[in-house]
């Protein structure tokens, strides 16, 4: 796992030395370090705090710290680097152009969504920052929506590590070929719900103008 790796440490010898300073920098560099996952991190604390070793709401607000604070560096990195600080990053973090056009693409579309369902997804989740700061969303969008995504995706893996105890490693196998079909149906009724929100907008302002 890349710098731990080369240190010869672990994931679980992280979280048993350091605690939750161990887990802030694990989802720091699980953001900014894509080939570090989150499935590899957040089920085994889950686990220790079925066990009592680790708390629930520190390691909640702990992981969700360290995956804010690391999109946030990547969002500013991208912002004032531009796309010559992108190309750089998608190389070192042998992550596919192709992905980033296509979070572009819907990123000018649905920015806010975008931003909190990619955070959901392994191997889209360090993109979205980068669009966010190319296009240069507003900070205080991104850091909100980055804030919701992030918490959601944490608690789910932290919940699953808690109840699979001893199984927790079964997660990762799992999350994967789930996480897209979900990202899919919440767009769906994201956009359904836009959808109804807009038509709904437009009969009151008929019938405003009708009366």
């Amino acid at each position: 796992m890349t710098v731990a790796v080369a240190l010869g440490l672990s994931v679980p010898d992280i979280l048993r030395d350091l605690g939750y300073a161990g887990l802030v920098l694990l989802m720091l560099a699980e953001t900014v370090f894509p080939p570090i996952p989150s499935e590899a991190v957040l089920p085994l604390a889950g686990y220790l705090v079925g066990r009592g070793d680790l708390h629930i709401v520190p390691v909640l607000l702990t992981s969700t710290a360290g995956s804010v604070t690391g999109a946030l560096l990547l969002y500013e990195a991208s912002r004032l680097g531009g796309r010559p600080f992108v190309d750089r990053f998608l190389r070192v973090a042998r992550l596919s152009p192709a992905r980033l056009h296509q979070a572009e693409l819907w990123f000018e579309r649905r920015g806010a969504l975008v931003v909190t369902a990619g955070r959901c997804v392994p191997g889209v989740r360090s993109l979205v920052s980068l669009p966010a700061g190319l296009l240069r969303m507003s900070r205080g969008r991104y850091l909100l929506f980055t804030l919701i995504g992030s918490a959601l995706w944490n608690s789910v893996l932290v919940g699953a590590g808690w109840v699979l105890g001893s199984q927790w490693e079964t997660v990762s196998g799992v999350i994967g070929p789930l996480s897209r079909p979900l990202l899919a149906g919440a767009v769906l009724a994201t956009v359904a719900w836009l959808v109804w929100r807009a038509t709904r907008s437009r009969s009151a302002a008929s019938s405003r103008s009708r009366a």
